[in-house]
């Protein structure tokens, strides 16, 4: 059933049938220590009225004996005959007055209607009886509890178990042999305690059902709002798969588990949304980068066909579409680079070289381009050896040297510092330019993104992206500060060897 493959129904389940065996558990052993003290109080009660009964029986009134009697040999109290023949029938039965002290133990106005029977020696003849005895034989249950103290052949001792109780209808009942052989069979009735336990096993019911409501009512509540983040969840992921990346889940508590799973789903949501705008945005950078050479390219084209032209001016045409297809594959290369080197795909050589002399040579190579706009490089170089590929960190440095040279302001400087760290190799590039404004320092490395786009200098906008591709597949990083009109710092931190 579909039922029992929720979570929340299985849980409720779950809970429902702990909490019934617990509260049926309960219940039951408080009405089994009702029950048995109840009857304990009862017991105690019918021992007390046969050590009255014993007591009238061995201590009755002076009366007058009769000549033919044989005299009736008891033994002395507190003492029990260890063996020798079983006592003789033709004994007279003693005689038995209930003092009028005592008779209120069996006052026939009391609610238990207490009784009495008294018999003879080994089960005889019957010596007295109760007026409130009820209707109903006993002699089955005399010989019952004869034979489980072994009457007949010997006396019971003070190390006797205690004697039986018996209860049928409404009545409980023992019986005692005492050391000189009569037997006391007492009962009472036990209604008012079976009324007081139908009572207490009511009242126990109704608890125990109340409880089970409540506590299945908050149970159906504690788990509905401990899995309400799933639904939320699910809710969110639905709208999110639609296509609105910008739903979140709400996190109401963050503490639990799954407020702590909502959490960094949302974390997730966040980076998802933004990688698909930087996608999107990638995505629109790079057509409007294809888009103006091609255009140069269409319209040199249609203007060389639109008539006839001399030599030089398709000279002229030709070499045109040759920049605007130079600047495309550049664009092109640019983009496959940073694909590969998202994707991990770029096979980088990991060989050990001198990277102070990498950023030496970068630097002769961009030297004639800063003479060209009257900018100096200063050089302050530690060798220092890392493992890495020695072309793709020259293309770091050219990359990083080039920005400064053409981001500077005529006259201006441009130093480049090497030093070795804490086990890190440390490489810096400062100029003396205009600064970059510090809304657009956390920018400065996404792709396509210039700066100041009033001073573009030809590239595409993709140097600083490939080259923070290019240093983290190397293990390191790269951060850039600035001040503007004071200038800007690019540093770059790898593992040294």
């Amino acid at each position: 059933m579909k039922i029992f493959k929720s979570i929340k129904w299985r849980l409720q389940l779950w809970y429902g049938l702990i909490l019934v065996v617990v509260l049926a558990g309960f219940g039951l052993t408080a009405y089994q220590l009702e029950r048995n003290r109840q009857f304990r109080q009862v017991d105690d009660e019918l021992h007390r009225r046969i050590g009255v009964l014993g007591n009238a029986l061995h201590h009755p009134p002076p009366r007058r004996q009769d000549e033919n009697e044989q005299p009736f040999d008891r033994p002395p109290p507190g003492q029990f005959p260890d063996a020798g023949p079983p006592l003789q029938r033709n004994r007279p039965l003693p005689e038995f007055n209930l003092p009028s002290w005592d008779a209120h133990f069996f006052d026939t106005n009391d609610p238990h209607g207490y009784y009495y029977v008294v018999f003879g020696t080994e089960g005889g003849g019957e010596i007295a009886r109760s007026a409130n005895y009820p209707n109903h034989e006993i002699t089955s249950y005399s010989s019952d509890f004869f034979a489980s103290v072994n009457r007949f052949s010997q006396f019971p001792t003070p190390a006797t178990k205690p004697p039986r109780m018996f209860n049928f209808d409404n009545y409980r009942e023992t019986a005692d042999v005492l050391p000189s052989g009569e037997t006391i069979w007492v009962g009472c009735s036990v209604l008012p305690e079976l009324k007081e336990l139908h009572r207490t096993a009511l009242n126990l019911t109704a608890i125990g059902g109340l409880i089970l409501l409540i506590g299945l009512a908050g149970g159906w509540w504690f788990v509905g709002r401990a899995l309400q983040p799933i639904s939320e969840i699910s809710s969110t992921a639905v709208k999110i798969s639609a296509g609105d990346l910008s739903q979140r889940i709400n996190v109401a508590e963050a503490e639990s588990e799954l407020g702590q799973l909502a959490y960094v789903l949302n974390s997730t949501f966040a980076r998802l949304e933004a990688a698909f705008a930087q996608q999107q945005q990638f995505t629109s950078d790079a057509a409007h980068e294809l888009r103006t050479p091609v255009s140069v390219m269409l319209t040199q084209a249609q203007a060389a066909l639109n008539r006839e032209r001399t030599a030089p001016e398709y000279r002229e045409t030709v070499e045109a579409c040759q920049r605007a297809a130079q600047r495309m594959r550049r664009l092109i290369e640019s983009l496959l680079a940073l694909a590969r080197l998202d994707a991990g795909q770029e096979a980088l050589k990991r060989l050990r070289f001198d990277f102070s002399k990498t950023i030496s040579d970068c630097a002769e190579l961009v030297k004639p381009i800063a003479e060209e706009r009257g900018v100096k490089i200063f050089t302050t170089l530690e060798p220092v050896e890392i493992t890495g590929d020695s072309e793709r960190l020259a293309q770091v440095v050219t990359n990083l040297l080039t920005n400064a040279v053409y981001y500077n302001q005529p006259g201006g400087e441009v130093r480049v510092r090497l030093e070795s760290q804490g086990g890190m190799a440390i490489f810096t590039v400062s100029d003396t330019g205009a600064g970059i404004p510090a809304e657009d320092l956390s920018r400065v490395f996404e792709r396509f993104y210039r700066a100041d786009k009033s001073r573009s200098t030809g590239g595409n906008g993709l140097g600083l992206a490939i080259s923070k591709a290019v240093v983290g597949a190397h293990g390191g990083t790269i951060e850039v500060s600035s001040a503007e009109n004071v200038g800007t710092v690019f540093t770059v931190r790898l593992p040294a060897v």
